[in-house]
């Protein structure tokens, strides 16, 4: 951390693309735009940000700018850009790292050395600063420079959703709200009570998504230890080449186990498709739906990938029954996952812990064989998958992301609430007449 005598000075670092450039959308995600005539700033930034400069803080952009080192856009548009952001806003700095993901360099985020160059140039106070962005690594150089964090959450589905951040805004209005009006009367969410419950939990989070970018972040988080996926998740995020996407994560994703599922329908073609993913890496699990779009189930299937040594994940499972039949046909010295989908029971009104827990007991003779909670639907289900002895359990980037609130304080979490009430009805400009109103 970088600090001053007495006269330090306090800043707010932002991200630039999502939180004050409006971002060009490809594949329905969010992207820096690589012309000017593309390049547009959010009608409320100015504002917002006169309102944080009033009350004193140094205002630094802190940009990854990864295109200009992928050849995308040349260096002069960027410079341009910059421009026309300096002369439209009250900026004091701006901060770019123009490299690549591979040139291994010490400015690009997640890594803090922007924020660390700024405040040796003006002696700011990190720990009085605070970092704004929209992307899980603007959190953590955030929370590696010793800043507070705002996470500006712009709905991308795909993103990973920081854990843990401070605080959350929807826009750079809210982002200003909070800054001047929550930080100085609250104090932060301990992270170390988040971090302390994650850290006791012997339940394995493996992450469940398909955006190369977001797995690549999540990996670099010591909780989650594996990932899982499927042929909905890819076309949600883009992917138009199964194999190819699936062989581009192998190389990166090295370490943890990433579960890859077939999409034939008929046994043959399962069997088939299910021997082409095994061979992709040593760390692949490979997905096998319990039963067939006929309602047939798999086993025929599991019973001869399992004995050619083939690690399974039998996916889409929802009663004991189902796990009974599935366990009979697992080979003891075989590694495999057992997917329940514990949120879809729980959809249906049936109580998933007592499920999971017949569950559990049915693979205990299976030596090598885990159960996973499949489809959670709220932060109390890992907790729950934990105490009932389930061996993994798969999380959205909102369920991660809502990790970061294990341990608040529930009177904290109620005059936030409030406070967000307040907040919105001011936006909204409602009125109500008393004296009209007793008339």
């Amino acid at each position: 951390m970088v600090t001053t005598a007495a006269n330090t000075k306090r800043a707010v670092f932002l991200d630039r693309d999502g939180v004050l450039v409006v971002p060009e959308m490809r594949d329905g995600r969010g992207y820096a735009p690589r012309s000017l005539a593309a390049f547009s700033i959010y009608p409320d930034a100015a504002e917002s940000l006169a309102r944080l400069k009033a009350a004193g803080y140094l205002l630094v952009v802190v940009t990854n700018q990864p295109d200009i080192g992928n050849g995308l856009v040349s260096a002069d548009v960027v410079d341009e850009m910059h421009r026309l952001l300096a002369q439209a806003l009250p900026i004091d700095r701006i901060e770019m790292c123009p490299h690549s993901q591979t040139e291994g360099c010490e400015c690009r985020k997640p890594k803090p050395g922007m924020l660390i160059n700024a405040a040796r140039h003006y002696g700011i106070d990190l720990a009085a600063s605070v970092m704004v962005g929209d992307r899980f690594s603007d959190m953590e150089a955030g929370r590696l420079a010793g800043c507070r964090t705002v996470f500006m959450d712009l709905d991308d589905v795909s993103e990973v959703k920081p854990m843990p951040a401070d605080f959350a805004a929807r826009s750079i209005a809210e982002v200003a709200d909070v800054i001047l009006n929550a930080m100085p009367n609250a104090m932060p969410h301990d992270r170390g009570a988040a971090m302390r419950a994650v850290d006791g939990l012997k339940v394995k989070i493996f992450a469940d998504g398909a955006d190369l970018d977001g797995i690549l972040e999540m990996a670099r988080l010591p909780y989650i230890k594996g990932f899982t996926t499927n042929p909905t998740l890819m076309r949600k995020a883009g992917v138009t080449n199964y194999e190819a996407f699936a062989r581009g994560l192998l190389e990166r994703i090295t370490r943890h186990p990433v579960s890859f599922e077939v999409f034939a329908d008929d046994f043959p073609g399962m069997i088939a498709q299910a021997r082409v993913i095994a061979s992709w890496g040593r760390n692949v699990n490979v997905k096998v739906p319990v039963m067939n779009t006929r309602g047939e189930f798999t086993g025929p299937v599991l019973r001869t990938l399992a004995a050619e040594g083939v690690e399974l994940n039998v996916t889409a499972i929802m009663t004991p029954e189902q796990v009974a039949a599935v366990a009979e046909v697992l080979e003891d010295d075989v590694p495999a996952i057992v997917s329940v989908f514990a949120g879809r029971v729980a959809d249906t009104g049936i109580d998933p812990v007592a499920h999971m827990r017949a569950c559990r007991d049915i693979l205990a003779p299976l030596p090598r064989a885990e159960l996973l909670w499949a489809s959670p639907r709220e932060v109390l289900n890992i907790f729950q998958a934990d105490d009932i002895g389930c061996h993994i359990i798969t999380c959205t980037n909102d369920m991660i992301a809502k990790l970061s609130l294990a341990g608040k304080d529930l009177l904290d979490y109620s005059r936030e609430t409030v406070q967000m009430f307040h907040r919105d009805a001011a936006a909204s400009s409602f009125s109500i007449n008393p004296a009209k109103s007793a008339a």
